[in-house]
């Protein structure tokens, strides 16, 4: 019996790094209630979008320790059904950071996706963070987690590939208010509203920055908030923008409706992800070697291309060729 040709992750990366494949949404909530219906919402879509409890600025001044016990439940518990939850801990400077994380590893390291570590200053930052998270993985008997970055202050932005380049260090996300505060006002207010984030020369060349490193360092770049929560159409529109515009593959949401419109915006449209399984399953035929199809000439470099492709239509949820399915991802892979 003849081998099976080789799976397109292992034919056209080989030892490439390969981006982790998370969710295209990344939903934050801190207060309990909005926990509960975040849980639910995934339960009833599956794990097409992440959700970040926040120990940081959804804990009170004073209560912080109850936070983070409150959220180390909720990880822990039967409602964290696909094990895509994650968790920000304050900042590695806050009295609180050590105290999360302790909590945090040591009640739920096994079922957190990830912990968010906010406003580094610097890549030093980021790198004292990471090395105080381990250490508590380690003296809680728990795997290494997974970690993210919030690119939100002037060392972090200026930091940003070195961060980046870190081997521990998943996502980047942009941390848009607290970018435009940090400069004391000489930014206006309208730079965190739409259209402002996509047309203020200071954000915008953040917002490049940060998709520029990621990409370079196969990581993940996610994009900030958008505040118009209740207007969809603009909020659609942003999305569509933040993935064509500016390269990213990852959005936050800060309310439950916001999740459809992200998921539908980065997803690929149909006819595209038609052609993609169709190209590619003839590719794979072909044991990957270059080929002519619909009259123009393809070689791995375009495969890589229309790999990705699939990829996003597969975790944002739609449908699939059932060929493409079958030979791409299988349960075993997928």
């Amino acid at each position: 019996m003849s081998a099976l040709p080789p799976h397109p992750r292992e034919a056209l990366f080989g030892h490439e790094a390969l981006r982790p494949p998370l969710p295209v949404v990344d939903h934050y909530c801190g207060v309990e209630a909005r926990m509960r219906k975040s849980l639910a919402l995934q339960a009833e879509l599956g794990p097409v979008f992440d959700i970040t409890l926040d120990a940081e600025d959804g804990a009170p001044i004073g209560g912080e320790a109850e936070h983070a016990h409150l959220i180390a439940e909720m990880a822990n518990s039967s409602a964290n059904r696909f094990g895509r939850v994650g968790a920000r801990v304050h900042p590695w400077r806050h009295a609180a950071f050590e105290a999360d994380v302790d909590t945090l590893v040591s009640r739920a390291g096994s079922r957190l996706a990830y912990l968010m570590i906010p406003k580094p200053e610097s890549a030093e930052d980021v790198e004292r963070a990471v090395d105080a998270i381990d250490a508590a993985c380690k003296r809680h008997g728990q795997p290494h987690l997974p970690l993210q970055v919030l690119i939100e202050t002037h060392g972090a932005l200026r930091d940003v590939f070195r961060i980046a380049a870190h081997p521990r260090i998943e996502s980047l996300s942009f941390g848009l208010m607290d970018f435009v505060s940090a400069h004391g006002g000489a930014i206006p207010k309208t730079a965190m509203e739409l259209p402002g984030q996509f047309e203020h020369p200071l954000v915008v060349r953040a917002k490049l920055e940060i998709a520029a490193a990621a990409h370079a360092c196969a990581k993940t770049p996610s994009h900030c908030v958008v505040t118009e929560f209740r207007d969809r159409e603009r909020l659609a529109a942003a999305a569509r923008r933040a993935a064509r515009d500016f390269g990213y593959t990852r959005m936050w949401s800060i309310h439950p409706d916001q999740i459809l419109p992200i998921l539908d915006a980065f997803a690929p449209a149909a006819d595209e992800v038609e052609e993609a399984a169709e190209l590619l399953l003839a590719a794979q035929a072909a044991q990957w070697a270059p080929m002519s199809f619909r009259d123009r000439l393809h070689d791995r470099a375009s495969y890589r291309y229309f790999w990705t492709v699939l990829e996003r239509a597969f975790r944002t949820g739609r449908p699939l060729p059932e060929a493409a399915r079958e030979a791409f991802f299988p349960p075993s892979i997928g």
